[in-house]
């Protein structure tokens, strides 16, 4: 037998971080169990890289301006507008990079600077006349190769121009084109990138009393006969979510049912949401309306983040992470103020993540007067739980273990035990001033089962989705029968989202709180959207590969050392 060499550990070696590797992925390549959640995200992450490493988050937004990468001429190329260092920080913390494109150089457009359509929009994708394909088809080549695959096209194109925070002067089939160009270009550069919608305001149309733009903008796609081959132009819908924490669930279903309506099942992002405070007392802001203490931001990103995957956003991002480079009584968006340090609200976003990451399904129950919304984790349950109205609100509520850890919305932490059969829980109610924007203190009990009862919460989980499955055929074969001569025209029946309940929470008393003042919403403070359903669809992901990989990886290991190392010495 010869001398065992260096070679041979090497080989043994690399045979081994193989292995390893393997069994920390899932099947579909997704990030092991303990890589930041992927739906968890935040903008302006990058000038504060520590303490958003602290965050955990899983995707951040940077801006990409034209008119800053192209500022001199089509020949200019500035490299320094989106800082390598801060892709680097991104890929070493595990989040993902989404750049949202914008602003039409002065040069480049015979429009307005900034919101300007590029000149030669409408010349093919392949004209070196079409200014905006050009330099998409340079950027995509250059940040693909340093890890960037996700690209939102533009900002907020249903504000009108005139109107406050206007950043597109073309109309929707200027957009259209915008949107179509990008998506062609970027598919063929980098075919597995991901284009998203520019993300749309929802209140702005609500406003002004006209449709929502999706579905204005949905019907110029329609009459596109080369839309279908290419799946419409688009991946994913983008929206922005501000103040009115119920509104959360109201708009994305709306915007769901639109693209509904249009055949389209595409993923929805909330990529901003935030209740910027006006009452700080270290960064005072004059705002006419929407008055915001810290505490009430900090629940709003508990609340805004529950209702938003209860009523089936894939992802959500807060806007944003930091405020900086800020005249004093600026905005006021950021979870760090402009000197770094954190509002309540940045403690609030690191607790959503603990308690959330990793969920596999949600549900929620909507009472008047509360909600409770909870998360199915391969740990245990995690309900969120708050106060709709100024009343105070006791519930009993029906525990799956027998201690539970009560979190607050800062991360505060106490023990919890079950009496009598049940979690006694006081909501404090929401607080208003000059509306009721956001509802009271949320509560988080964190139900983690022990190893018989995780086997018998995974149980549980197969039998709902095998139900929620077998209801979901059936009303399908029933609203199809019932369609008749419909169906068979086209039309396009869909099921009804279907509910796994839990058992119901209990009232057993309610505090009375000084009554707020009846108010009559204005145009800019009233939804269309209706009353938001009691309940939410079950949404689950599939199970992390986990053991399973591991086991797989270690025969493979065991195999190959018992093939080949008589070999190897």
């Amino acid at each position: 037998m010869s001398t065992f060499s260096w070679r041979n550990l090497l080989f043994l070696t690399l045979i081994l971080l193989v292995a390893v590797t393997a069994a920390a992925r899932s099947p579909d390549g997704e990030a092991a169990e303990d890589d930041p959640d992927p739906r968890f995200g935040a903008a302006s992450v990058f000038w504060e890289a520590e303490k958003a490493a602290a965050l955990d988050l899983g995707w951040e937004r940077i801006l990409f301006y034209w008119s800053e990468i192209q500022s001199e001429g089509p020949h200019y190329w500035n490299t320094l507008h989106v800082m390598e260092e801060w892709l680097r920080e991104a890929d070493a913390q595990g989040r993902e990079v989404v750049g949202l494109i914008k602003n039409t150089p002065p040069w480049a457009t015979d429009g307005v600077p900034y919101g300007g359509v590029p000149r030669g929009l409408y010349e093919p994708v392949d004209d070196p006349d079409n200014l905006w394909a050009v330099f998409v088809r340079r950027l995509i080549n250059y940040y693909s190769e340093r890890g960037v695959h996700r690209w939102i096209i533009w900002n907020e194109p249903d504000i009108e121009t005139g109107v406050y925070g206007n950043e597109w002067a073309g109309d929707i089939e200027d957009y259209y084109r915008l949107l179509k160009v990008a998506y062609l270009v970027i598919k063929e550069e980098d075919p597995e990138a991901t284009v998203h919608l520019a993300g749309l305001t929802y209140w702005h149309d609500v406003t002004a009393g006209r449709e929502q733009y999706l579905r204005r903008f949905l019907e110029v796609v329609a009459a596109d006969p080369e839309a279908p081959e290419h799946d419409y132009f688009f991946d994913v819908i983008s929206l922005h979510i501000y103040f009115r924490a119920e509104s959360v669930a109201s708009i994305v279903e709306e915007i769901d049912a639109i693209q509904q309506s249009f055949g389209l099942d595409k993923p929805i992002w909330i990529n901003e949401t935030n209740a910027a405070p006006t009452l700080d007392p270290e960064w005072p802001v004059d705002r006419p309306q929407f008055q915001i203490d810290l505490e009430q931001q900090a629940w709003y990103i508990v609340q805004a983040h529950a209702l938003g995957f209860a009523a089936g956003a894939e992802r959500i991002g807060v806007y944003k992470l930091t405020d900086i480079n800020l005249p004093p009584g600026g905005e006021s968006f950021g979870l760090l103020r402009p000197d770094l340090s954190p509002r309540p609200g940045y403690y609030a976003l690191q607790t959503v993540i603990d308690v959330l990451s990793g969920f596999r399904d949600v549900q929620m129950e909507e009472n008047e007067r509360y909600y409770i919304v909870t998360f199915t984790r391969p740990q245990g349950l995690t309900r969120v739980l708050w106060a709709r109205t100024p009343e105070a609100v006791t519930l009993s509520v029906p525990p799956t273990t027998a201690e539970a850890t009560l979190v607050q919305a800062t991360g505060e932490t106490s023990p919890l035990a079950a009496e009598d059969g049940s979690y006694t829980l006081t909501l404090e109610g929401a607080r208003c001033y000059d509306l009721c924007l956001v509802g009271g203190p949320p509560l988080i009990v964190v139900e983690e089962a022990v190893q018989g009862e995780e086997e018998a919460l995974h149980e549980e989980e197969a039998l709902h989705e095998e139900e929620a499955l077998h209801e979901e055929e059936e009303a399908t074969a029933t609203a199809t029968r019932e369609a008749g001569d419909e169906a068979e025209e086209g039309a396009t029946a869909t099921p009804p989202a279907t509910v796994t309940a839990l058992p119901t929470a209990t009232v057993l008393q309610a505090s009375t709180a000084t009554p707020f003042p009846t108010l009559t919403p204005s145009a800019t403070e009233t939804a269309t959207a209706g009353e938001t359903p009691a309940g939410g669809a079950v949404r689950s992901l599939p199970p992390a590969f986990g053991w399973a990989g591991g086991a797989a990886a270690f025969m493979i290991l065991l195999f190959l050392l018992v093939k080949f190392g008589r070999r190897l010495w």
